[in-house]
This record gives structure tokens, C-alpha cells and sequence, in this order.
């Protein structure tokens, strides 16, 4: 497939993510909460996940921002449902090394993530990527102390 082949269907999925979220919604009961933003361009975040014996059973966000942000979110939350933390927050190191043009693990499937990796080339927007990951990793990391 050529490369602009690629990047049109990429920004298809991240357009999908962002029209037709995924896990959109607040979770209650027993949730770990995180707020987060990005103070330089507006985006915000509520994640909410669900933990049990060491797994996240389920996550959900609420919050407004750009296209990549809010499809970022999307893409985490279905990505780290049913994974044990040490697998989810793992997920969010690749993710993180693939923003910043780093080599990553690619053997794993990274599913529609993989759609965000073009966001590397633009430095300003690295940070909208990884709100909600930043989120998930806060969140797991206080919940596991």
C-alpha cells in the first residue's frame, strides 16, 4: 500500500475514533477516577477505570479536545480492557516510545493505535496523543500502591 494510501486510511480510523467513540461514559461504584489536561491547547480528560485482582475489567472517558486526543482516548480504552495493569501500562510504554519516533515492540498488534503514529511528525500534537494515556498510567500506578 503506498504511503499515501496509509496516512488516508489512518486518518479514517483516528476520524472513526473520534466521531463514533469508543467506551464513551462515566463508570461508578468502585471506578479509579483521573482527571487530566493539557493546559496549552484545551484538551481534558475524565478517564474512569474498573480494577480487579490486578486487571482492568473495564474503562470509560468523558472529555472534550481535539480529533486526536479524543480518538487517543478511544483507542486506549478498548486497548486496555480485559489486560492485567503490567500489560496495559506496557501497552502505554510502546505507545509512548512509538510518539516520540522511537523503536517500539512491534510485535505486538497495536489494532487501530497503530493509526496514531504518524502524530510523531508533529511534535505539538505528541502531547494530545497521550493525555489519556498519561491518565491510565496515573491511575494504575496510584491504585497498585
Amino acid at each position: 500500500m503506498s504511503s499515501n494510501n496509509l496516512d488516508q486510511l489512518y486518518r479514517q480510523v483516528i476520524m472513526d475514533h473520534y466521531k463514533n467513540p469508543r467506551n464513551k461514559g462515566v463508570l461508578e461504584d468502585d471506578s479509579l477516577t483521573i482527571n487530566m489536561n493539557n493546559p496549552t491547547c484545551g484538551d481534558r480528560i475524565q478517564l474512569t477505570l474498573k480494577v480487579n485482582d490486578g486487571k482492568v475489567t473495564d474503562a470509560k472517558f468523558e472529555g472534550e479536545g481535539c480529533s486526536i486526543s479524543m480518538s487517543s482516548a478511544s483507542m486506549m480504552t478498548q486497548a486496555i480492557k480485559g489486560k492485567d495493569i503490567k500489560e496495559a501500562l506496557k501497552l502505554s510504554t510502546i505507545f509512548s516510545d512509538m510518539m516520540q519516533g522511537k523503536d517500539y515492540d512491534d510485535g505486538i498488534d497495536l489494532g487501530d493505535i497503530e493509526a496514531l503514529s504518524g502524530v510523531s511528525k508533529f511534535p505539538a500534537r505528541i502531547k494530545c496523543a497521550t493525555l489519556a494515556w498519561k491518565a491510565m498510567e496515573k491511575g494504575l500506578k496510584e491504585d497498585e500502591q
